[in-house]
């Protein structure tokens, strides 16, 4: 028999939330069937994600990291926070934020990041899209990736190539990274469903 028991998603954002609205209405629509979308954790407002999470019954959480001495404080909160809501994951959807050691510490393996490019190229960067038309590339995409110590490395755990055309522009190409991140974070999302399922319906 199958257990009921679902992988518990904290979803971080920073901004709008444009990727985190598409994730949480996925989830309102059951295309995702064995996680739980638990907690929207937000900071600026008015927050696309934290407006339709509430539409939807799910629970938020506005933290502003200016409210507190340091990064590490912050995120020692951010901690505090998700335990007592037991989240087993947690997606960053245009987080803005470096996770410290703490956090990654306290969430092995369980903080999943999307990237506008295709990994190893245009790291550690907040202008990745635009980056790949000023260097002429043919080819960028999205990667999905398991984060650690270091920016935008880590586990990768799905990507997407999106072609550039001659004529492409920021405004051109950005619909294509919205469209396709909206698939590539659900199937990030069953891969770490696949993999976890049988570990937490035995706990």
């Amino acid at each position: 028999m199958q257990s009921d028991k679902k992988i518990n998603w904290a979803i971080l954002v920073t901004g709008w939330g444009r990727n985190a609205r598409d994730t949480i209405e996925a989830f309102h629509n059951g295309k995702l069937k064995q996680s739980n979308i638990k907690l929207v954790v937000y900071e600026e407002e008015p927050c696309g994600a934290k407006e339709l999470a509430e539409n939807h019954g799910i629970e938020t959480l506005k933290l502003i990291r200016q409210d507190f001495s340091n990064a590490i404080s912050y995120q020692n909160k951010l901690i505090q926070e998700l335990n007592k809501r037991k989240i087993d994951y947690v997606f960053l959807l245009n987080y803005k934020y470096i996770i410290k050691e703490k956090m990654l510490n306290a969430f092995p393996n369980r903080i999943i990041n999307i990237h506008p490019s295709l990994f190893p190229s245009f790291l550690a960067t907040k202008t990745a899209i635009q980056d790949a038309l000023d260097y002429g590339v043919k080819l960028t995409g999205i990667t999905t990736h398991i984060i650690d110590d270091k920016i935008d490395e880590g586990i990768i755990l799905c990507q997407k190539v999106i072609k550039i055309r001659d004529n492409d522009t920021f405004e051109t190409l950005y619909p294509k990274f919205a469209k396709e991140g909206k698939k590539i974070i659900l199937k990030t999302i069953r891969i770490i469903e696949k993999q976890d399922y049988n570990i937490l319906k035995n706990t």
